[in-house]
């Protein structure tokens, strides 16, 4: 039986999950890297395959968009399915002048204007961060004229709010880049002991917009950030 969001028997997740935000990326994710890959889930329209890569159990399932929905899938994975780890495979919007839309980040840590982790740990303020043995493995498995970096984002609730001059003070204290799911899972993640990373794709930048990714280009173009992603989640 499954959960109250997803619908996969005990048994039919592996314990390492790829978790793009986008369902459609997610049965794109399937149908190009698991071997036998099975649809598992598909409540509320959240995607979940489970298959194998090199002999290896495989899940690869969407989370839905934001810190809330992030943070319920990947607590019913570490905390009914027994999940180890969960990689997320996202895009970014560029914040740091150096990075270009095509590169690929991977977060280690996230500031983020959330208040969902501070109710973790009522009078601290929480440090999100990711796992540093994936993140290790992640990095070790980049390849020659790949453009790869590696530090702190920023974990967001508003997709529009935010301002130029916030931005750019984001941006002098080394915030390479944006999303909105990253800091949620990796609170469920020290929430239950488990690993989670997220390495994701430059799919804009937030104060040069001469060069954005198509909608489509967004949903297709991450083949470096999911090589990455496997290397951690199956290393």
């Amino acid at each position: 039986m499954g959960t109250h969001h997803i619908g996969a028997e005990l048994g039919e997740i592996a314990s390492a999950v790829i978790m793009p935000g986008d369902p459609r990326r997610a049965q794109r994710i399937a149908e190009s890297i698991l071997i036998n890959a099975r649809q598992v889930s598909d409540v509320r329209g959240m995607l979940g395959f489970t298959g194998t890569v090199n002999g290896e159990p495989l899940t690869v399932m969407a989370s839905g968009m934001g810190m809330p929905s992030a943070t319920l899938y990947a607590t019913e994975l570490f905390r009914e399915y027994g999940v180890k780890r969960i990689i997320r495979v996202g895009t970014t919007g560029a914040i740091a002048p150096h990075v270009k839309v095509g590169d690929t980040v991977i977060a280690t840590n996230a500031h983020t204007t959330s208040s969902m982790n501070q109710l973790r740990l009522p009078g601290y303020n929480f440090s999100a961060a990711s796992s540093f043995e994936l993140a290790v493995a992640a990095h070790r498995a980049i390849k020659p004229g790949e453009t790869v970096h590696v530090g702190t984002i920023v974990t967001d609730d508003h997709f529009y709010l935010g301002a130029p001059s916030s931005l750019q003070l984001l941006g002098s204290y080394g915030v390479l880049g944006v999303d909105m799911e990253s800091a949620g899972i990796w609170g469920a993640a020290a929430e239950h002991g488990r690993e989670a990373l997220t390495v994701l794709t430059v799919s804009d930048h937030l104060l040069d917009h001469s060069q954005d990714m198509s909608a489509l280009a967004r949903e297709t173009q991450f083949q470096t950030a999911l090589d990455l992603a496997l290397a951690a989640a199956l290393g």
